[in-house]
């Protein structure tokens, strides 16, 4: 029996339903309020429970969530018992090395990279995924394990993935990064652990710095580039372009997606097809019908109004979601509401993130949200 410590977290969620699908026996905890994430753990009939010391019973495999210390009652619990206890990252750690995995990582555009990887390769050839927005699945028979690989106090280290994605480098998680040299050797570190290669935005302007000992291939629509998105059209409907690797046409695409930020996710998708040799109508034909991650531009219409939520945390994110929103909408004013996550994002970024707002026409602050402890 596995038992997780904070199940219903989105990248716990996400494990518990793979080590589900894979056949093992899975329970946890948390606390009483609903949370999005706990919705397919109960289809699925796993087991959740408030937190209980009583709950932790001889026999269980525990996976501690990160965001719960070793003093929370379950975990002191669990160590009186001698219980084997794993991280969120080792517990992921070990999945990474059964199947061929696909480490996706980067400060901007994670989440939806992974998802279109999954849904692509999944329709193709199967693929297991955990994606960061809560979304987990898997079959002991799938070859690919497309893995969001967050970068956050270097956990992506725990990762053996045989392609490593690199979809950007940026100053984020300040309250653990001292600045970007350490950004960039964190990556450094994660890139050498790539079994076969690294694929990397080369649009980017520090992953071209990154001193790695594996082959690594650059993707973009900058002409140095491996992989080269040519003859691009952002249209009201989407975007349309050719890709040609090292030289030679690949294929065409169509994205039912908004911004440059959407193509440039979609060429590290196409990017390990096309070295997996995969067919590029068959990859063109499953990106048409990818319709986004959770919680990433996702549209809600009230009367004339269009509404769309989306989780951009970081400066750039909300220019790349605001630049989307133009594409999809020329004619419409665009007024952007931005609630942030954390004191010492806000205090790092604030000219940033100014700046970002100023692409609206209208822009409104709430109060900041904290989502764990900090310094204030």
């Amino acid at each position: 029996m596995y038992y997780f410590i904070g199940i219903k977290g989105t990248g716990m969620a996400a494990l518990a339903l793979i080590m589900h699908d894979l056949g093992y026996k899975v329970s946890g905890s948390d606390k009483e309020d609903h949370f999005f994430t706990e919705d397919p753990l109960v289809e699925r009939k796993i087991p959740i429970y408030p937190f209980d010391v009583n709950n932790i019973k001889e026999g269980m495999i525990i996976v501690q969530g990160n965001a719960f210390r070793d003093d929370h009652e379950e975990v002191v619990r669990a160590k009186d018992l001698g219980l084997k206890i794993y991280s969120y990252q080792e517990m992921v750690g070990k999945l990474t090395k059964m199947f061929k995995t696909i480490g996706i990582s980067g400060c901007h555009g994670k989440t939806t990279t992974t998802s279109m990887m999954a849904h692509v390769l999944d329709s193709i050839r199967g693929s297991n995924y955990l994606i960061g927005d809560g979304t987990g699945s898997a079959n002991k028979e799938n070859e690919y394990f497309a893995l969001e690989a967050c970068e956050y106090k270097r956990h992506f280290l725990a990762y053996s993935p045989y392609y490593a994605v690199i979809t950007n480098i940026e100053l984020d998680h300040i309250d653990y990064y001292k600045d970007i040299d350490d950004v960039i050797l964190a990556y450094e570190q994660y890139a050498n652990r790539a079994e076969k290669m690294i694929i990397a935005c080369g649009d980017d302007p520090y992953t071209h710095s990154l001193n790695v000992d594996k082959p690594i291939f650059f993707y973009g629509l900058d002409d140095h580039n491996d992989i080269i998105a040519k003859d691009v059209e952002f249209r009201d409907d989407g975007t349309s372009f050719d890709v040609f690797v090292e030289g030679n046409y690949y294929g065409h695409f169509d994205l039912p997606l908004y911004g440059k930020h959407m193509l440039l996710n979609s060429l590290a998708v196409i990017s390990v097809c096309y070295y997996e040799r995969i067919d590029a109508k068959e990859v063109s034909k499953y990106l048409k019908t990818f319709r986004g991650a959770k919680r990433r531009f996702k549209e809600k219409e009230i009367g004339d109004i269009v509404t769309i939520d989306d989780y951009a945390h970081h400066p750039t994110e909300v220019k790349v979601t605001i630049k989307g929103a133009r594409q999809k909408y020329p004619n419409k004013e665009i007024v952007a509401v931005l609630l942030i996550h954390t004191y010492s994002r806000a205090a790092k970024f604030t000219n940033e993130f100014v700046d970002a707002l100023n692409l609206a026409d209208k822009a409104y602050v709430m109060d900041v949200y904290v989502d764990r402890k900090e310094d204030i």
